[in-house]
């Protein structure tokens, strides 16, 4: 027994750090039912990590977990018996180790092997290091000869890229195969980091020029005049004095387009039903030059803590921000102007955000959802004043989110759809696309325009509905 502690130990001091917090990330996900992002954060916070490392550990995880589906069907081929019947840890080990030897060509084979052997040896037991051995130097010599179900089928398709078949088959219904494979493809990408500019303290063009020369590889945005696209930043994201100084906030170009669709101008009264952290918030705010009154409720506590944290980074006053049941908000007195409803959503437009959120999909719970969408919306009847806008947006891509509850409220309720093309004239729609805007609805395809997926429904409050009226954008 000492023996084997000793060898444990002499396995140990191979393997580096950054792979072996992989697999244990990995073991937690995947074993254990932890969050990948939070597992993460919470690893990169305490371990002690070189930046390479940290970059390492991040794309090891998250691509791991990702393509998983496809990490099973290549290892299956391999093992004599089925991957979800072998060790626990050993499948985390041959799971991180395959994905390095078939996804990451920086990271030679025989280190990839060579590693995921001392781990099993450390984490399981000798029988199992030969295991892990045979499989994994098998698959070095055979990985250009993979066979994969027929190309272009629903079961290539969700093998491939890696998605739940359930949800695969419902993309296909609704966008037919090539704009789904696009999709699919797009998901599987790490997510894009785009800074949105604070107009209340910098442009975009010196923001741009404080960036570089804090060392961050950036550029304008070719689409969003308030956007800068990240293309490099070594370091945590909260040391650059730009961050600290609130010269910038972190969003995607997509939901980005909420505030500026909804266009709440200075001195304005505006609701923001699910503000959540405060990213559409903090953009409506900036809108507004930070005149007027933004009224953000959320019903989870630490989002409205972290809104207020971002209000003040960002120099913002005129968030009155509090946690909130929306379905517990009594009627206001003094209706507002403009509603922003960001509602709880599938997330089926944002799956590469999080590696673990495409295996964690009920599409049967996705009714109870669109139930919770319904009551929202009529909530949002009673705090807006007749002829006032409401905004619905979801960062889904699944028309009974969409379009059918949109429908659906305005068939029982006084509101029209307005559109609203004008004002994203600067942003590349296609032709369809600005139809459907000019209708009054949008759905942003993920990756389509090299965004996340989103949706947007304008609405006007009749005014005939009340005695309070109110000039219209």
């Amino acid at each position: 027994m000492q023996e084997d502690a000793r060898a444990k130990n002499r396995a140990g001091d191979k393997i580096s750090k950054a792979r072996e917090e992989a697999v244990q990330l990995v073991y937690e996900v995947t074993e254990q039912g932890a969050y990948a992002n939070l597992a993460l954060m919470k690893t990169l916070r305490h371990a002690k990590l070189s930046a390479t490392d940290r970059s390492l550990l991040t794309g090891l995880v998250n691509g791991t977990i990702r393509m998983l589906k496809h990490l099973d069907w290549v290892l299956n081929i391999f093992l004599k018996q089925d991957i979800s019947k072998q060790n626990p840890w050993l499948r985390s080990i041959l799971r991180v180790s395959a994905y390095q030897i078939m996804f990451m060509e920086r990271i030679p084979d025989f280190a990839s092997v060579n590693e995921a052997v001392e781990l099993s040896r450390k984490r399981c037991n000798p029988n199992l290091a030969k295991v892990t051995n045979g499989v994994l130097r098998n698959l070095v010599r055979h990985k250009d000869d993979i066979k994969y179900p027929p190309p272009g089928s629903p079961e290539y398709l969700a093998v491939y890229y890696s998605h739940p078949q359930e949800l695969v088959d419902n993309l296909l219904t609704l966008f037919g195969a090539q704009q789904s494979e696009s999709i699919l493809a797009y998901n599987n990408r790490p997510a894009e980091v785009d800074f949105r500019v604070n107009t209340l303290k910098i442009s975009q063009d010196e923001l741009i020029r404080e960036l570089q020369q804090s060392g961050v590889k950036c550029y304008a945005s070719p689409v969003l005049p308030c956007c800068i696209r990240i293309e490099a930043l070594e370091g945590p994201l909260e040391e650059l004095p730009a961050y600290r100084e609130g010269r910038f906030y972190v969003q995607n170009e997509a939901s980005m387009l909420a505030a500026i669709i909804l266009d709440p101008l200075p001195g304005e009264k505006v609701f923001d039903l699910c503000s959540g952290v405060g990213g559409k918030t903090t953009h409506m705010a900036e809108k507004m030059q930070n005149q007027g009154l933004i009224k953000a409720c959320d019903s989870y506590p630490r989002k409205i803590d972290m809104l207020k944290a971002n209000c003040a980074r960002l120099g913002i006053n005129i968030v009155e921000a509090r946690t909130q049941d929306i379905m517990l908000l009594e009627e206001e007195q003094e209706p507002v102007g403009r509603v922003l409803l960001d509602v709880p959503c599938s997330g089926s437009g944002v799956l590469n955000r999080r590696s673990d959120a495409r295996w964690n999909k009920d599409m049967a719970g996705i009714k109870q959802l669109t139930s919770v969408q319904s009551q929202f919306l009529h909530k949002a009847v009673s705090l807006l004043d007749s002829g006032g806008y409401l905004l619905y947006s979801t960062c889904s891509i699944l028309p009974e989110e969409n379009e059918q509850v949109v429908q659906a409220f305005i068939a029982d309720n006084p509101f029209d759809l307005v559109g609203f093309d004008q004002k994203l004239s600067f942003f590349p729609l296609e032709a369809r696309d600005k139809e459907n805007a000019r209708q009054g609805m949008l759905t942003l395809l993920p990756g389509k325009y090299d965004t996340d997926g989103m949706f947007f429904a304008l609405m006007q409050k009749s005014k005939a509905s009340g005695v309070r009226g109110r000039a219209g954008t």
